[in-house]
Formats: structure tokens, sequence, C-alpha cells
């Protein structure tokens, strides 16, 4: 697996920790999101921090604008960051605890998916527990 971790600064000094990997199955774009969203949720980037221009975050990258411009389409459309034509793209002031909340419904949905099968497998607390910590290591 090819993994690059890219420390990223726009012109204010702000550092964007991105990890993308070539192998993934997810495509670019999303792990683009999902790397932003989580320098958003772990407060590694602020509200009104502006983020890399769309060229820029392609070149330091090496990938697409293309796909720069779609990660931050999504991005402005959940909410995560707005866009100002002709000044950039900025963080934007979208309540942390809700977005915390809809990633705990998430994790709450996919574990109560994994908990249904684990009862029909006869599978047990402690064998659950001892998994869940095995993986949230290696995550």
């Amino acid at each position: 697996m090819i993994l690059c971790i890219y420390n990223i600064y726009n012109q204010g000094g702000i550092q964007l920790n991105i990890i993308i990997s070539n192998t993934s199955k997810i495509p670019i774009y999303e792990q683009l999101i999902n790397e932003i969203k989580r320098n958003i949720i772990l407060g590694l980037v602020k509200e009104g921090d502006a983020l890399p221009s769309m060229r820029k975050l392609a070149a330091d990258l090496r990938i697409s604008v293309i796909t720069t411009k779609r990660a931050y389409q999504e991005l402005e459309q959940e909410g995560f960051i707005v866009t100002a034509i002709g000044k950039g793209s900025y963080v934007a002031g979208k309540n942390l605890d809700l977005i915390k909340e809809e990633k705990m419904k998430n994790v709450e949905e996919y574990l109560t998916k994994a908990l249904k099968i684990a009862k029909e497998c006869g599978i047990e607390v402690e064998e659950i527990k001892e998994i869940v910590e095995i993986i949230y290591k290696e995550v």
C-alpha cells in the first residue's frame, strides 16, 4: 500500500494534515473530503481559517484540480466550508458538537448491525470488546 502524508500550509500558515492512499478502494476525492473533515472535527483548523486554493492543494497533493474542486463542492454542500468567489474557501462555523453527534449516530448504527450478527453467531460481549480494541488500534 502506498500512503502519502502531506502537511499543507496556506498563506496564513494554517496546516492541514492529509493522508491519501492511492491504493485505497475509496476514491481520492472522498479521501480528501474525509481528511479535511477530520482536520475540522479535531480542531486542527478552526472556523474562519482559509483553506489552500484548489489549485495549490491539487499541486501539493499531486492530484487533479477537478478532484479538489469536487471535494470542495461536496464539503460546501455539507456545510463544512464556505467559498467566496475571488477570496477562496474557509472553514464554516458549523457546530462541532452537532458534527460529532452525527458521527456518533453513524457509529451506533454500524455497531448495532454488527452486534446483531454477533448475537446470531453466539459471540460473547467480551469477545466483541477484544475485537473492537484490536480493530481500533489498527485504524
